[in-house]
């Protein structure tokens, strides 16, 4: 596959990853609740607003005016849940009634793949 193809499908994936992702913040409200670290308030409206976004952001990924401003966007808001991530790490990886994966993938998803996603969603800006 060529780099040209194989940006197309990361495109692609990444439109439907995000809105995806959006979308279970409000099917499934409950994993990301657990996910907000206590010290901020209004969960629930957050969680509403990630939705959102995710799904705005991919959206405005689709049209090639703002697709680099929904790029920067995601990564923004990737950069927003990083609290999140240590918050998850810092409870050992495990919500009570929830998502609970060995300590060592909540380092991985922190260090590894959030700044991969990063990276995916610049990559696309173009």
């Amino acid at each position: 596959m060529s780099i040209h193809g194989m940006k197309k499908t990361a495109f692609g994936l990444l439109v439907i990853f995000y809105l995806f992702a959006g979308a279970n913040h409000f099917i499934n409200p409950s994993f990301y609740s657990g996910l907000i670290p206590p010290y901020l308030p209004w969960h629930d409206l957050i969680n509403v607003v990630s939705g959102i976004a995710e799904i705005i952001l991919a959206g405005l990924l689709l049209l090639p005016r703002t697709r680099i401003f929904a790029a920067m966007g995601i990564i923004l808001l990737l950069i927003a849940f990083i609290p999140a991530h240590i918050y998850f790490i810092q409870i050992n990886s495990c919500i009570p009634d929830g998502l609970c994966v060995p300590q060592w993938l909540g380092w991985i998803r922190l260090v590894l793949i959030h700044p991969l996603l990063m990276i995916w969603a610049w990559w696309c800006r173009k």
